[in-house]
């Protein structure tokens, strides 16, 4: 267990001058005091007789630039989340770098971060061991396979591919296809695009119809072949689960004569809405989840709450887009 006096010595200070920082009854230079907490949280001091920790009022946004990361998502989330950090008068810092852990593990620490914000989680995130080990209030925002005790939020995905699928064999669709997000998401096991994905078949089963799933990128090249792919299969519906897409997809279908919703029947799902006067959405509530991302790790910095996976209910709005086939399968 490390004492004051470790601590000084690796801040290059006198004991009382780490007791001061931390108690804040004497200034203390920002140079200084910078350095002192950042030889508290990399040897993991407590002061004696307190569970606390020196606090920077700072929470670290891990927001790895990956292939298929939908930007437009990625800023309303940080919007949102940089606003309710600011109501808690603290900073969030975005760290956008696809480190292995031992290098996120030092940029964390560095960071002198009080809590964590994940996102671009998978299955098996390779960061949820170090994230653990870390032991700072932290909140993924997905669910991987084994979360190891770290509270998780997200959307309901798998609801949210069932309330699509079930609305369009109620108006009697048989064949529906799902032009998914990006190849390289989905090959990384993205958790909202495993969890749609298996929502989407286990409620076609519930319902006796036919899915046809296709990941798509958001080219024209990669969105023509993935709507040919998936008229040829007989689709009269789609679901489109990709921001990136949805506009040049529509653009799309027009140039091929297809009128939604009369030759086809479409429902957008993303932080978007689409447009609410037109297309039947499943919103994804990217500013939302900010906000409530900011709360969650608040809460844990203010008490210790039992780790959680919270999953928001979706909402279906049936709009002009879907209808009922225009021909049987």
């Amino acid at each position: 267990m490390a004492t004051i006096h470790d601590v000084a010595r690796a801040a290059g200070v006198a004991p009382s001058t780490v007791s001061y920082v931390i108690s804040g009854k004497r200034a203390v230079s920002p140079a200084t005091r910078r350095r002192v907490q950042q030889q508290i949280r990399l040897l993991g001091y407590r002061p004696r007789g307190s569970g606390l920790v020196v606090r920077s009022n700072l929470l670290a946004l891990l927001a790895p630039q990956r292939p298929g990361v939908e930007t437009p998502t990625l800023m309303r989330f940080t919007a949102a989340a940089t606003a309710a950090a600011s109501s808690f008068g603290m900073n969030l810092l975005l760290l956008t770098k696809d480190s292995d852990p031992g290098e996120l593990r030092a940029a964390v620490v560095g960071s002198l971060a009080d809590g964590l914000i994940a996102l671009d989680v998978t299955a098996t995130d390779r960061r949820v061991p170090m994230l653990t080990a870390l032991d700072r209030p932290t909140v993924l925002v997905g669910v991987p396979d084994h979360p190891n005790a770290i509270t998780c939020l997200d959307l309901d995905f798998a609801a949210a591919a069932a309330l699509c699928v079930s609305h369009l064999a109620e108006l009697g669709h048989r064949n529906v296809g799902l032009v998914g997000l990006a190849p390289a998401v989905q090959r990384r096991g993205v958790s909202q695009a495993t969890r749609f994905r298996q929502g989407m078949l286990d409620s076609a089963t519930r319902h006796g119809i036919r899915v046809c799933i296709r990941p798509c990128d958001d080219d024209l090249d990669a969105i023509r072949s993935c709507l040919d792919g998936l008229l040829a299969d007989g689709a009269t519906a789609l679901v489109v689960q990709n921001e990136n897409a949805l506009t040049p997809l529509m653009t799309e279908l027009a140039a091929r004569g297809l009128v939604v919703p009369q030759d086809i029947s479409l429902i957008a799902v993303g932080p978007h809405g689409g447009d609410p006067c037109t297309l039947t959405t499943v919103e994804v509530p990217a500013a939302q989840l900010g906000q409530l991302a900011v709360q969650m790790v608040v809460s844990q910095l203010e008490g210790s709450p039992a780790p959680e996976i919270r999953l928001l209910p979706p909402r279906l709005a049936v709009r002009a887009s879907t209808s009922i086939p225009s021909t049987s399968d």
